[in-house]
């Protein structure tokens, strides 16, 4: 309702900004914990797990994110845990995607830029840019908790860059 009656101004794009990064942070953490919850190895490898186990496992997080409809409509195929990455990672048409909440973390932030906030939206258009060239298999053989984490600290120095360039601070 708010989206739809509020006046698209500078607070606007600013409560934007935090939706995007914090439902960025949420999802990255979300897939880090399922995946580490069930001892994947880069490859999305489980021992001793029961395929039905898996796919109740990984429809429970596609639907914890409203993804599970969405994955059957890309995949169209059993629910593998590398799909579901790429789809939560990489997807730009899937809305709470990492590379789709960045890609509206720059949209709203080049509509409230600044003369401090250079440096912010360079950091966050090279994040938005690793997002929109990054290959599943890649993340995966690298590993995707280093992924996740390197992502949350950037996203995490966004928010604190966003403070700093926009924020009034109080003398001392």
């Amino acid at each position: 309702v708010t989206l739809g009656t509020m006046l698209q101004d500078e607070a606007f794009h600013f409560l934007r900004l935090g939706t995007f990064l914090e439902r960025a942070d949420n999802t990255a953490r979300l897939l880090d914990v399922k995946f580490h919850a069930v001892q994947r190895d880069f490859h999305g490898v489980v021992s001793g797990r029961e395929p039905e186990a898996d796919f109740y496992h990984w429809s429970a997080i596609l639907r914890s994110v409203s993804a599970f409809e969405v994955y059957r409509k890309v995949y169209r195929d059993v629910i593998t845990p590398e799909r579901v990455a790429d789809l939560l990672i990489l997807r730009r048409d899937m809305p709470r995607s990492l590379h789709a909440c960045l890609r509206e973390v720059v949209d709203n932030l080049a509509l409230v830029s600044n003369d401090q906030s250079q440096h912010t939206e360079r950091r966050a258009g090279r994040l938005l840019a690793d997002l929109q060239y990054g290959r599943i298999d890649e993340i995966l053989a690298t590993g995707l908790h280093a992924f996740l984490t390197q992502f949350l600290d950037r996203v995490n120095d966004l928010g604190a860059g966003i403070g700093r360039d926009f924020l009034a601070t109080t003398g001392g």
